[in-house]
């Protein structure tokens, strides 16, 4: 399984962090946020990614390179030099597509600043299903959090409905490449067009309710360095125990 890590955009709210480096190579828990993603997906047995960048495109290689020192292996489509370039979710999977779909193996899309203890090893069996025909994507979810309280969609028995709103896209899911075949890589959202294909009942969904950050100022980078260098030294501090 490949994974397309989103990395284009400008993080306007994270100003002025981000007039320096892009959100997903801001640092907290001593790790840039795409690193968490990398290492939890790298966990379930994902070794090839691609990261598409506009913003500041060039500091991704300058600081990650091939992916070789995370022990993956990272390629990039260049959508640009800025975030006017930045093709949204869905031009930006057409985009990548060559790269992340040379075949028909179904693969995770993730935004590149999400930090997660999303376990990504639960996607197997989305992906199974996918492979048989049985369904195009799975999405998963959370509770809506106080920064986006409307939400985006809602779950019944395991599918995706547009409405009513209960929870919120949490910015990871697994796709089948079929569904973006013969699309023109032009700017363009993931949502409303996805939502065609849920109403088809094509698109299976999960709940996650566990560890899950969007962070979106730097207030909220600073709550998320906190909370995670605590869980590390929480960790620490156990495997010291243990021994």
């Amino acid at each position: 399984m490949r994974a397309l890590l989103l990395s284009a955009g400008r993080g306007e709210r994270m100003r002025p962090l981000t007039d320096e480096l892009p959100k997903p190579l801001l640092v907290a828990g001593g790790r840039r946020l795409v690193e968490w993603q990398i290492d939890a997906l790298a966990r379930a047995g994902v070794r090839e990614f691609v990261l598409n960048t506009a913003h500041l495109g060039h500091r991704f290689p300058e600081l990650l390179g091939d992916g070789h020192a995370l022990g993956v292996q990272l390629a990039y489509s260049v959508e640009g030099d800025c975030a006017a370039d930045a093709l949204e979710t869905l031009g930006g999977i057409v985009r990548a597509l060559p790269l992340i779909a040379p075949d028909e193996h179904p693969f995770v899309v993730a935004a590149g600043d999400v930090v997660t203890d999303y376990d990504y090893a639960r996607l197997r069996e989305p992906a199974r299903r996918i492979a048989a025909g049985e369904i195009d994507a799975h999405l998963v979810l959370v509770p809506n959090p106080d920064f986006h309280p409307h939400g985006d969609m809602a779950l019944v028995e395991g599918v995706i409905a547009p409405l009513p709103r209960t929870y919120t896209y949490a910015s990871f899911g697994l796709f089948a490449p079929r569904l973006f075949r013969g699309l023109a890589p032009v700017r363009a959202s993931l949502f409303p067009w996805l939502y065609r294909h849920a109403e088809a009942g094509r698109v299976s969904g999960e709940l996650h309710t566990g560890a899950w950050a969007n962070v979106g100022t730097p207030q909220e980078l600073a709550r998320l360095d906190a909370a995670l260098a605590a869980r590390l030294a929480a960790q620490a501090r156990a495997g010291a125990h243990a021994s």
